[in-house]
């Protein structure tokens, strides 16, 4: 299983950036996928989830920014960031799993590389 995470790059505040995370070796339609963001010396945060049939689960500090999505048929989800605040500037990672819209990072059992993002003020 393959999880590759990208897209991330540097963006002033108030921009936007589109987050790509591409899923091989596994049946891409049966995970609910999942983005997290880590800051150096912060623990891991969960950011946002998508079901295996939609739904969506957002954490208070993106709803509203953030929007999650998936294309089942290039096994792929997306995480389109708006708003861009400094305090977003973070390593954002990828995850599969198998149970519903887990917020827990334990609960996944596949994780991308991760991508960094950088918001300057």
């Amino acid at each position: 299983v393959q999880l590759q995470a990208f897209g991330g790059g540097l963006v002033q505040a108030g921009g936007s950036l589109r987050l790509s995370c591409a899923a091989s070796g596994l049946t891409f339609s049966n995970y609910a996928m999942g983005w997290f963001r880590q800051t150096p010396g912060k623990e891991g945060e969960f950011v946002t989830v998508i079901s295996r049939n939609g739904g969506r689960y957002y954490a208070d500090s993106v709803k509203d920014r953030f929007s999650i999505s998936r294309d089942n048929a290039k096994n792929t989800v997306y995480l389109q960031m708006n708003s861009l605040e400094p305090e977003d500037t973070a390593v954002y990672y990828c995850a599969a799993d198998t149970t519903w819209m887990s917020r827990s990072a334990g609960e996944y059992d596949f994780w991308g590389q991760g991508t960094l993002v950088t918001v300057s003020s």
